[in-house]
């Protein structure tokens, strides 16, 4: 009798020691998305993930620039717009809050059958002279933009939709996107194409769809035209880091890429958000996310710009 007690004391001391079970949490519902083209790669593979740890969450995305996500967002047609710019006062006022979550960069690019290639990318593209590109219209040929020889027509090409992509370059003359002049053409993947398709085109892009993803090189056709920091016509050592779209996180990352064109990406919502599985979904990126943004082409936050952004979503 005594060696029985002493049986179920034992029993009992073991079970109150042993660790309790925790079920995995579960959490269903569904989250809509729309917006820029620069941030799209990066929400998909975000989803996917995110979907892995709560399969019972439905994701719906979609891409037509950054106006269209902070509209969609601020008309309450969407839980979330991808926003690539700086949000503006006045869409602030109307109830917009941003929550940064990964940062990129627009890079001029050119037609890998440029006839001047060789040349033109040894001297790199001046601030100056991108200016008199797309804000003056005052260059028209490759040899009044890089002094290369003939008088080569120049194509010149931008967005036609309201993006984050031409806001930036824009910003990066003081502009805004309505200044800048050039055959103008729909979404990141078509202003790519035009470039590629025309041996005479310049244009600019979100790295997403300038290098593969994949072998981490330069897109076939198309060739990151070197911006010219220091201005003094031609791409030395320290200016010279886009072979690979590690080298550019990493200049980026570094501040060697002027910024703007390098940029912070955002989630838009109306209002601090405050559904609980938006929440979630913001939290995860904020938190476990960010180990999948390097090896998607884009560049994780600081640990302090992560911490204020996950304050405003807790």
């Amino acid at each position: 009798m005594i060696f029985a007690i002493r049986a179920l004391f034992l029993l009992f001391s073991l079970n109150l020691t042993q660790a309790p079970v925790i079920p995995q949490e579960k959490i269903k519902g569904s989250i809509t998305l729309s917006g820029a083209f620069a941030l799209y790669p990066m929400a998909v593979r975000w989803s996917e993930e995110f979907r892995k740890v709560y399969p019972e969450v439905k994701i719906d995305l979609s891409a037509g620039g950054a106006g269209k996500g902070i509209t969609d967002a601020l008309n309450n047609m969407v839980d979330i717009g991808m926003v690539s710019r700086e949000v503006y006062p006045e869409e602030v006022r109307k109830g917009a809050y941003t929550i940064a979550v990964a940062k990129d960069a627009v890079v001029p690019m050119i037609n890998a059958s440029n006839p001047a290639l060789d040349a033109i990318l040894s001297k790199g593209l001046k601030k100056e002279t991108a200016g008199n590109i797309w804000i003056t219209g005052m260059y028209k040929t490759w040899s009044q933009a890089f002094g290369v020889k003939g008088t080569i027509p120049m194509h010149i090409y931008t967005r036609s939709d309201a993006c984050g992509a031409a806001e930036v370059w824009a910003n990066f003359f003081d502009k805004k996107q309505e200044d800048l002049l050039g055959n103008g053409v729909y979404g990141d993947p078509g202003l790519a194409l035009a470039v590629k398709k025309d041996p005479l085109g310049i244009g600019y892009n979100n790295i997403g769809y300038i290098y593969d993803a994949r072998t981490k090189k330069q897109l076939a056709g198309i060739r990151v035209l070197p911006i010219d920091i220091n201005g003094d016509g031609k791409i030395g050592p320290d200016e010279e880091f886009y072979k690979s779209i590690d080298d550019l996180i990493e200049a980026i990352a570094s501040g060697k890429y002027p910024s703007p064109p390098a940029r912070e990406l955002y989630f838009v919502t109306n209002g601090k958000p405050k559904e609980a599985i938006v929440l979630k979904f913001i939290q995860w990126i904020l938190t476990d996310g960010q180990k999948y943004v390097n090896e998607s082409g884009f560049i994780t936050l600081s640990k302090e710009k992560t911490v204020t952004e996950l304050k405003k979503v807790r």
